[in-house]
């Protein structure tokens, strides 16, 4: 008896983590890109498998500065600079969410700058350069950044002292 009881929790557990597994579908990482041009604060154009695909950052928005129709809000060149001190010129992970693209075709990415992995999504929330912008399915970060724009806006950075919003 002492036997089976160890056998059988381990069964247990192999099938709690095989239906967490069929549940939550795995990352699709899109490889690594050269960032081509600094859209706004948060899309970019990347050249990806030989061919050049515009990449807009899950769970994060900035402020609009290239909208058409939409005036430059505020905050919005200070973000578009941001994104670019980050990551223009630079090498980049893209790795998805459940969605691959939205519905203007960009394709849908964490990213991450090579070599040192900083988390670009995040950098731009925890230094108030962008709110969180959760949009199910695409939640894997959500409540991380939800966490650092939390911190962002108590703290007064960026946008939320400069916009008014803290």
């Amino acid at each position: 008896m002492r036997r089976i009881v160890p056998f059988v929790l381990l069964l247990v557990a192999v099938a709690v983590l095989v239906v967490q597994l069929r549940h939550h579908p795995r990352a699709t990482t899109f490889g690594r890109a050269q960032v081509v041009r600094v859209v706004d604060g948060d899309t970019i154009r990347v050249r990806l498998d030989g061919r050049t695909e515009r990449v807009r950052y899950i769970g994060v928005d900035t402020p609009e500065s290239v909208k058409p129709g939409t005036p430059v809000q505020c905050y919005a060149k200070r973000a578009a600079a941001a994104n670019a001190a980050l990551v223009a010129g630079r090498s980049v992970r893209l790795v998805g969410d459940v969605e691959r693209r939205d519905r203007y075709g960009r394709l849908l990415a964490y990213v991450y700058r090579e070599p040192d992995g900083a988390f670009v999504n995040a950098q731009l929330v925890r230094e108030g350069y962008a709110r969180t912008l959760a949009i199910a399915p695409n939640v894997a970060h959500a409540r991380q950044f939800a966490q650092l724009a939390q911190t962002a806006r108590r703290s007064g950075r960026g946008l939320w002292r400069a916009c008014g919003m803290g």
